[in-house]
């Protein structure tokens, strides 16, 4: 059976390859996009503070006409204005996601470690016959075209962004047709997240952890340490240094996202429900000892990329209580052990069951959410309270990298 849901829109990322001029055209903009969102972020600040005045984006859009006209920002003429106008919007963006409480005060870009990128809408940028060009440009982007856009797709907003690298990237935001509700299936899953395995499924299945951090760690190490030797004021072995470090965590990063797509794709389109553990990583990578493989495991983004692929493909996502003891509990007759040592991969219970400790954990994360979807929406289970009051620190992580 189909279920028929609107179109989702979806983002296109493309690496290209801009000219000399396109190149100088494009770190022109990124530097202007900066400058007005700081100066914008500085005007709506400053008027909060002496004033308790909230200044929206028309005010700040006022303000930016006026930046043009004086003789010291009169350099923002030179690039065009979309993606100065989208700065402001994302400010504002920001500033509602503040006082919605989702998120933190706005922070200044950096020119050094904020991301180098401008967005143009459709106004900005000329798509036509399979070649995109932008504002201020003569000719069109040298993309390279890895994979094919929907069939009559008409991009929306057109995202360019330089990584540290070096590397050029294009965005295109189109509605993909093609993303839409699978059949729906009666498979349903329990996934145990870890560090010896990336993935255990409460089917018995076992998805290797790749440490694709771990695999580069000595080309890494080098190169930083390189890094650590230039001079500072060397500006330009400096960068050389800088970049090459930039290209080894590109590499890395490429390489887990990759899987972690493949990953995720497999088990949304086998499975109509799907259960995972409310981890709180970011708590858990203050543990010193893991930091390190806690942040190449990348469960955070395995999540996320989960939760969106379900919405898109009509699969549901029940995350249990972080606290739920999925370890301690027989997941044939329920019975709960008092301790269970991080060294125990395989234990008997007194009902005669072995379990491998990591399937049982996610056959009990599985019935976990099975019970909280038939309770109705909300419902956790019960938190354990021998921990109380004790940091969120998975309980299958073992205490250092094996």
């Amino acid at each position: 059976m189909w279920v028929m849901a609107a179109q989702v829109k979806r983002a296109f990322k493309y690496r290209f390859y801009p000219t000399q001029a396109q190149a100088a055209e494009l770190s022109r903009t990124f530097g202007c996009v900066r400058k007005v969102y700081n100066l914008a972020l500085a005007a709506r600040t400053e008027a909060w503070t002496l004033n308790r005045e909230r200044v929206g984006y028309n005010a700040t859009s006022a303000m930016l006409t006026a930046w043009k006209k004086t003789e010291e920002l009169a350099y923002l003429t030179q690039v065009s204005s979309v993606p100065l106008q989208q700065a402001l919007r994302h400010l504002q963006t920001a500033f509602t996601h503040f006082f919605a409480k989702r998120a933190g005060y706005p922070r200044f870009k950096s020119r050094k470690r904020s991301r180098r990128s401008a967005e143009y809408t459709a106004s900005g940028f000329r798509f036509r016959d399979g070649e995109l060009t932008l504002a201020k440009m003569a000719e069109p982007l040298a993309i390279v075209w890895s994979r094919p856009l929907p069939e009559e797709a008409r991009p929306s907003t057109v995202t360019v962004s330089q990584d540290a690298a070096g590397r050029w990237f294009v965005s295109l935001l189109c509605q993909d047709p093609a993303v839409r509700p699978l059949p729906v299936t009666g498979g349903t899953v329990g996934i145990d997240a870890g560090l010896d395995h990336l993935l255990t499924l409460s089917t018995g299945e076992k998805i290797t952890n790749p440490r694709h951090e771990r695999h580069d760690r000595t080309r890494l190490a080098k190169a930083q340490r390189e890094l650590s030797r230039k001079a500072k004021g060397d500006g330009a072995n400096q960068a050389k240094a800088r970049r090459r470090v930039a290209r080894i965590h590109a590499r890395i990063a490429d390489r887990r996202r990759d899987f972690l797509h493949k990953i995720t794709t497999r088990l949304v389109r086998d499975n109509q429900t799907l259960v995972i553990e409310d981890l709180t990583v970011r708590n858990m990578l203050k543990n010193r000892s893991l930091a390190r493989a806690i942040g190449d495991a990348a469960w955070s983004e395995f999540r996320r990329m989960l939760e969106y692929k379900a919405t898109w493909y009509g699969r549901e996502v029940i995350a249990v209580d972080r606290w739920f003891p999925s370890s301690k509990l027989c997941s044939a007759c329920g019975n709960r052990q008092s301790d269970m040592p991080l060294h125990v991969r395989a234990w008997t219970c007194g009902c005669g069951t072995s379990h491998d400790r990591d399937v049982n954990a996610a056959k009990n994360i599985l019935a976990a959410g099975l019970a909280v979807t038939a309770c109705g929406a909300g419902v956790r289970p019960q938190r354990d309270s021998s921990r109380t009051g004790r940091s969120a620190v998975k309980q299958e992580t073992p205490r250092r990298e094996p």
